[in-house]
């Protein structure tokens, strides 16, 4: 196998693995994310794509196996790993008694970045995912598509190289949405790269140029997305590669109507 801190892909997973009890989430997960691309992370409920991304942040230590930010060991070179990335978990509690701006320029002095900088990428930020009339309102009082734009936000504002955002769009409307694909894409064409789970095929689709499709904890499928599709849609593919369920003509037969 190749040293990945030989020539560093943006994000290099070797050999992931994590187990709670009896349960494996993730097994011996390998995989690539190259610079300037925009890889989705697929799979279905407790497929093990949080916990990769966990583990690959450095927000779960993993049982075995390591991530490289751009060279830099995750978990050997904390530090110098997580200046180069964004993250947007999902289901970590912010620290919502702040007002939007406030939880922004806390964000950015704790990445070391001057306070003038601060405060003029916070109204940027701020003005662009359209939070700029509740920038003095506390982010208990956001909704959740708000409290999911005012996560972003806190990812970008130090320009990282890598983002790794957990279902990004999940809860936000249509208007909001569109802003954050924007974004997004603008990134990706500055030189950014992007590793995004969802469930929704259709935004892995439109957006993603690679695809990573997991199931029980294991790599099904990754590459190039024309190439993971393999001449079908993203969603065909999906249920061709983790089983779809037939639940049959007569399962819950009571619910039509006589």
């Amino acid at each position: 196998m190749t040293d990945p801190t030989a020539a560093p892909p943006v994000l290099a997973l070797r050999g992931l693995r994590k187990q709670f009890g009896q349960k494996v989430a993730v097994d011996g997960l390998s995989l690539d994310v190259p610079a300037g691309s925009m890889l989705g992370l697929l799979g279905p409920n407790g497929a093990g794509k949080t916990t990769t991304l966990a583990m690959a942040t450095g927000l779960l230590r993993p049982d075995a196996g390591t991530a490289w930010v751009l060279g830099a060991d995750v978990w050997q070179n904390p530090a110098e790993a997580k200046a180069r990335m964004g993250v947007l978990p999902d289901g970590i509690r912010m620290l919502d008694r702040l007002t939007g701006a406030e939880l922004l320029r806390y964000t950015g002095l704790l990445r070391g970045m001057p306070e003038t900088e601060v405060v003029s990428r916070t109204g940027d930020l701020l003005d662009a995912l359209g939070l700029a009339d509740a920038r003095d309102t506390l982010v208990v009082d956001y909704s959740a598509g708000m409290r999911k734009k005012i996560g972003l936000a806190c990812a970008l504002i130090h320009a990282p190289r890598l983002l790794i955002l957990d279902e990004p769009l999940e809860a936000v409307d249509p208007v909001s949405g569109e802003t954050i694909r924007q974004i997004l894409r603008s990134f990706v064409d500055g030189g950014g790269t992007v590793v995004l789970s969802s469930h929704v095929m259709e935004l892995v689709e439109s957006m993603c140029d690679r695809v990573a499709i997991v199931a029980e904890g294991r790599l099904l499928a990754h590459g190039p997305l024309d190439e993971v599709r393999a001449g079908l849609s993203l969603q065909q593919r999906f249920l061709t590669l983790v089983g779809a369920h037939d639940l049959g003509t007569e399962t819950l037969a009571w619910l039509r109507s006589s």
